[in-house]
């Protein structure tokens, strides 16, 4: 069925976790864009098992890294290297400047500051959160976080000709984006109740606001943007989980 291979497809693109059964199908990636948010949701099943298996045993600081270190490896640090690279290149320069440093591949002084700035702000912030509440704002998080790709693929041009973001950029149909947002809007709704309406406004101000941001400095989005925004997103959530 072409549903179940937009799926693998999907589960492929974003996550190291194989998929055996299904070949990869890169065309199959944008009509498949609308399963992004349930990808996000496998992501987060994982994590709240390992919350849940760890936090009767570890104290809550030691079972949030546990989450935080299963969160980079189930998705290969692939939103981390955007943001580090984002973080690099949005320091200055010129837009030619901006998209050379964001297509190399080695990491500088802010892309390493950004990635350390993102763990420790996850690992801070789930420690901190409310035993009951975690699971409930991890779905959330990797439900919302990944959502954002949608519209940000759907409305912002590509800033450059080749890489992640020119097969993203302006190619995610608006049906995928329709679908996906109500598959996301749906699923932080089940978990959070009324709570998801906080999260859910936040986070499509942080989409907003940063598309807009890249739209200034470099006329589009890049696959690093991807990246930066997701990361921005869950942390954005996991605030809203801790917000007294």
């Amino acid at each position: 069925m072409k549903i179940l291979r937009e799926f693998a497809a999907a589960v492929q693109f974003t996550t190291r976790i194989p998929v055996p059964a299904y070949r990869y199908e890169p065309e199959l990636v944008l009509s498949g864009a609308k399963f992004y948010p349930l990808v996000g949701a496998l992501v987060a099943a994982g994590a709240i098992a390992v919350d849940r298996l760890l936090r009767s045993h570890l104290p809550a600081t030691l079972t949030a890294l546990a989450v935080v270190i299963y969160l980079v490896l189930i998705t290969g640090g692939f939103h981390e290297d955007g943001l580090a690279d984002a973080a690099d290149a949005f320091g200055g320069w010129t837009r030619e400047r901006k998209l050379e440093i964001m297509h190399d591949s080695r990491i500088g002084s802010f892309g390493t500051l950004a990635i350390v700035l993102s763990l420790v702000a996850r690992w801070g912030l789930l420690s901190a959160m409310p035993v009951a509440q975690v699971p409930w704002y991890l779905l959330a998080a990797h439900v919302l976080c990944r959502w954002t790709t949608l519209p940000l693929g759907t409305f912002m041009n590509s800033a450059r000709s080749d890489g992640l973001g020119a097969r993203l950029a302006h190619k995610i149909p608006l049906s995928a984006t329709a679908v996906g947002s109500l598959l996301a809007f749906a699923i932080a709704g089940w978990g959070l109740r009324l709570q998801a309406v906080v999260p859910i406004v936040s986070v499509s101000v942080v989409t907003l606001l940063s598309g807009l941001y890249y739209r200034s400095q470099i006329g589009g989005v890049t696959g690093d943007c991807f990246g930066a925004t997701n990361q921005l997103a869950e942390i954005t959530v996991y605030l809203c989980g801790v917000w007294r």
